[in-house]
């Protein structure tokens, strides 16, 4: 499994949107506030491993 971080530039409701901070890019994953560690906020680094996000 591959390990990928990111940061959390917005959160819209339900929804959160993820910039990558391991690679360069500018895209940004969309991804249900339910699938995050409940603290996560606006600027919160994430860790995704094993189909998990974790607060770094």
């Amino acid at each position: 499994m591959e390990t990928f971080y990111y940061e959390v530039v917005s959160i819209d409701g339900d929804y959160a949107n993820l910039k990558r901070t391991d690679i360069e890019s500018d895209d940004l994953k969309l991804v249900a506030r339910a699938l995050l560690p409940p603290e996560t906020d606006t600027g919160t680094g994430l860790k995704y491993e094993f189909l998990q996000y974790s607060i770094i």
